[in-house]
Order: C-alpha cells, then structure tokens, then sequence
C-alpha cells in the first residue's frame, strides 16, 4: 500500500468527530465518585432523547420495578451511573455505525444490530465471571468494529484482492486488510479509541479483539470482547464478508477458565439474550 493511500486513512480519523462535549459531561460525572444523582439528571435532562431511553430501560419487564419510575433521578438509582455512561455513549455511536458498509457486505444497522449483540453478550459474560465491569464489557463489545466505519471505502476498492488473499493464502479477512491496506480495522478502532481519550484497557480491547493472546493490559477484558464477538459471527447476525472464520482463541478461553460444556451454554443462552435484546438495548 502506498504511503499516499496509508496517510489519508490516517487523516480520516483525524476527521473524525470527537465525542459530543454533552456527552463527555456525562461520562465525566459517572466516573467522578464525589457526583450525585442531582449532577448527573441536570446534564440528562438536556437531551430529550436520551431521558426517554433511560425511563424506558428503567421500566422495562427485564428490572421488574413494581412502580412506575417517572424521573431521571429515580432511574438512576436503580440503573446505576455505570449503566448511564453506557446509553450516553451508545445513544452517539450508534449514529455513526447505522450506515451500510458494502466493502464488508453489511447493510444499513447491520454492523449496528451485530455491534449491540455482541455488547449484550459481553455484558452478560462479564456479569457471569464476576471480575471485569459489565458496563465497561458492553462499551468494549459496542465499539470493536468501530474502525469499520473509517475502513469501509478501502475494503470495498481492494474487495476481491483481499478475497483472494484469504482464498490463496488461507489467512483471515483481519490479515489480508492489514497486507493490502496497510492496517485493519481493529488497528483504526484502536487509533478512534485513542482520540476519545478512551481508557487504556478499553483502547486495548478495540486494539486486540482478534488476537487477545497479545493483551497486556486487561487480557480478561479483551478475552470476554473476543469470545462474545466470535459467538455474534457464529449466531450469523450482520454476517458480512468477513465474518465466516471465527474460532474461539484457546488463550482467552484458558483466560476466562471456561470448558467446552461452559461454552455451549454460552452459545445458548446468548441466543436467548438476543431473542429479548430489547430488555438490555441502552439506546
């Protein structure tokens, strides 16, 4: 790939916009421990949208609340300010990842509808190891094909040179963009992450989701995002060019102690999940 081509995939992140300054306001509040529930309904009441989201979530069949929860304050109570960061950030990503992405043969809220499922899912794992955050899993699971978006025209013009270099060279469709283009699209994910002033443990998930084997700095966070995402592929949701060989890596299984009979209660419960995602969608 010529060095031309390598900077103005560069500069399109650079071009990418940073978060809204509203919602790092919010995401500031959730993670300041001496903020109050009085702080963080202020900054959410200035966004219609996302108010009626939260209320929503808070009277869903999945939290049973026997009263109707009618105020911001009141769901945050029972959501928590983790849940809270969680629909904030996926109320503004979800608009940059609803388009269609034909160089990885996925349409409109395809790579959207497969993003969702794969944070539900790491959400649930993270939930069911009782270590890792479940919030910070869903945002990790949310995200990791972020660099999609910014990808997406480079795949679609080198399309059936890098299908041949996964049918010649029997690598993955993650191997063949990083020979043709230059970088894949777990490395410009890394690099959005990064210009978000994300945390280094989120960075790093985004970064290594295909190869957590080379995780450093939470290699349990990057494990769960890998198992998750391979169980999204598997399940078929927003299968796009690139999704027909995924196995679960030994390391993050052997990192998450899970056993064969582990995971297939894993691939069927997460099935059930998605079934009732609408319980558990933060947007």
């Amino acid at each position: 790939m010529n060095n031309k081509r390598l900077n103005h995939i560069v500069s399109k992140v650079n071009d990418m916009p940073i978060l809204p300054s509203r919602i790092n306001k919010i995401i500031e509040i959730t993670e300041d421990p001496d903020s109050t529930i009085h702080d963080l309904e202020k900054e959410i009441l200035k966004d219609q949208s996302l108010t009626s989201r939260i209320l929503k979530l808070a009277n869903s069949a999945y939290y049973g609340y026997p009263r109707k929860i009618n105020t911001v304050s009141q769901a945050t109570i029972l959501l928590g300010f983790q849940t809270i960061k969680s629909m904030a950030l996926a109320s503004t990503v979800s608009k940059m990842m609803t388009g269609e992405l034909k160089g990885y043969a996925l349409g409109k809220k395809d790579l959207w509808t497969q993003s969702q499922t794969c944070a539900i899912i790491s959400r649930y794992i993270a939930t069911k190891i009782k270590k890792t955050n479940p919030e910070t899993a869903y945002i990790a699971g949310l995200l990791r094909d972020i660099g999609k978006t910014i990808l997406n025209h480079y795949v679609e013009k080198e399309y059936n040179a890098i299908v041949n270099r996964v049918e010649l060279g029997k690598i993955s469709f993650l191997e063949a963009e990083e020979e043709i283009l230059g970088f894949n699209h777990a490395q410009i994910g890394e690099k959005i992450a990064e210009k978000w002033n994300f945390p280094k443990d989120l960075v790093e998930s985004i970064s290594l989701h295909h190869t957590p084997e080379k995780s450093t700095i939470d290699p349990e966070l990057v494990s769960i995002v890998h198992i998750a995402d391979a169980i999204t592929m598997m399940m078929g949701i927003g299968l796009g060019a690139d999704g027909l060989k995924y196995n679960f890596s030994p390391f993050a299984l052997e990192n998450l102690n899970f056993k064969p009979n582990d995971m297939e209660e894993l691939v069927s419960y997460s099935h059930d999940l998605i079934v009732d995602k609408d319980s558990f969608d933060l947007t």
